[in-house]
């Protein structure tokens, strides 16, 4: 799980990402990402519809493995931005680890996320 400096707190601040960051999409997830210079620390929320995966069970589980590969990539990850991750394809919650964790990262790399 990721630390509580790490996630988002409230539906504002997604509601800012949502309006001003840049996308990045794939066949199952986008990744919305935007730069918050008062920030030190990356913030990341995924998000998973009920359209998506019908039980609250599946859409956790997704959202756990997404956070845990999520956490091994932060010290990676520049530091002022935040990164809303929507899932839109239930593959994600039959895809082996390592497709997943390929999937997320190449998404990273390609939005330009990690430290220079």
């Amino acid at each position: 799980m990721l630390a509580f400096k790490n996630r988002f707190h409230g539906h504002g601040s997604l509601r800012y990402v949502y309006q001003n960051g840049r996308s990045v999409r794939s066949h199952l997830m986008t990744i919305k990402s935007t730069h918050h210079p008062k920030r030190q620390e990356p913030r990341v929320a995924v998000v998973i519809s009920k359209k998506v995966l019908k039980s609250a069970v599946g859409r956790n589980r997704v959202r756990r493995r997404i956070y845990e590969i999520v956490r091994h990539e932060l010290p990676k990850l520049k530091a002022n931005s935040d990164i809303v991750i929507i899932v839109f394809s239930a593959e994600a919650f039959a895809m082996p680890h390592p497709e997943l964790q390929k999937t997320v990262v190449t998404m990273l790399k390609s939005s330009d996320l990690y430290q220079k």
